[in-house]
This record gives C-alpha cells, sequence and structure tokens, in this order.
C-alpha cells in the first residue's frame, strides 16, 4: 500500500526497558541494526499494525508490553535513490510512520526472533536511549530523531530520569566517548 504523494504507511516501535535502555536489533542477513518496524496492511489501524509487528519481529505479543505513547501524526523519510524499487508501481519514494513507545512487562526470555519463518532480527541488545541516533543508517536519522524527541517526556516518567535526559537534538547533544 502507497499513498498518493509515494509513501508507504508503517509503524515504528521503541520498545524500552524500565531503566531506560531500549531494543536495538540487527537485521538479519546484513549488518544494520535498528527498531523494529513495518508496514501497515489497509486494513490495520496503527495500533494493530504495531502489535502485529512486534510479534512478529520480536514474538512479543500485547500483554507482554504497555504502551506509554505514540507520535501524532506521521513522520517521513526518503529512501536513497540506490533503494527505490523503479519497477514497482506505484513507485515508493519512502515511508511514513507513526511510532509508538513500549515499555517491557514481560521478562526479557518472552523476546523470541525465531518466531516466524524468515525473522526479520537475528541478535538484539539493550542500548541507551539515545544511542540509535548515532548508529542508525543516515536516511532513518532524521525520523528516529525527531520520534525520540518527542517521547522522551513519557519514557522519563516511568524510567531512571537520568537515564534519558540531558540529550535533545542532535546539535545540542554532548559528544559521548
Amino acid at each position: 500500500m502507497i499513498d498518493p504523494d509515494g509513501y508507504r504507511p508503517n509503524v515504528g516501535i521503541i520498545l524500552m526497558h524500565t531503566d531506560g535502555r531500549v531494543f536495538w536489533a540487527r537485521r538479519a542477513r546484513r549488518d544494520g541494526w535498528q527498531f523494529p518496524q513495518g508496514g501497515m496492511r489497509s486494513d490495520e489501524t496503527p495500533r494493530e499494525a504495531m502489535f502485529r509487528e512486534l510479534e512478529e519481529e520480536t514474538g512479543l505479543l500485547e500483554e507482554h508490553v504497555e504502551v506509554l505513547a505514540e507520535t501524532p501524526g506521521w513522520l517521513r523519510y526518503r529512501l536513497p535513490h540506490r533503494l527505490l524499487r523503479h519497477d514497482q508501481h506505484p513507485l515508493c519514494i519512502g515511508q511514513k510512520q507513526v511510532w509508538f513507545l513500549l515499555r517491557l512487562l514481560a521478562g526479557e526470555d518472552q523476546v523470541r526472533l525465531d518466531r516466524h519463518t524468515r525473522p526479520e532480527f537475528d541478535r538484539w541488545q539493550w542500548v541507551d536511549f539515545w544511542y540509535p541516533l548515532d548508529h542508525v543508517v543516515s536516511f532513518k536519522r532524521e525520523v528516529y530523531v525527531r520520534a525520540l524527541q518527542h517521547l522522551a517526556p513519557s519514557a522519563q516518567a516511568v524510567a531512571a530520569a537520568a537515564a534519558i535526559m540531558g540529550f535533545g537534538p542532535l546539535s545540542s547533544r554532548p559528544s559521548r566517548s
């Protein structure tokens, strides 16, 4: 499903540990790391798509998490020219996403990357809340900045404030060594 502007509706998931760290996973058969995300079906709401993608990519079910917040409206990113599939019509030029912040309620043993025949991820780890901004593929970076900035206050409300505070836009974040 591609909208008239060429964007594919999608959801992004920031799964947070109670200590403020977030779930960061490596794409199977690739070396890129990212948050779970996935396309919406035409008959799904963003929330329904988020729970489906959560189960498909992490093995977690609705009862394993608490929804803390979501971004209002769509956050968009464009795909680099080399990733455009010019043989597909309509042409998808990027993704428009609603991002969700979830808190893990279940034990880590409930995370199952092998739940489906073609797993999206082959490894995962907990990382600092702001870590993804310096490690996501460049064309997704601005969407990650906007999603994390919007969701940070909700994360601070449930996690140790020191784990999340102190970082804002890329231009104002202190360097970390």
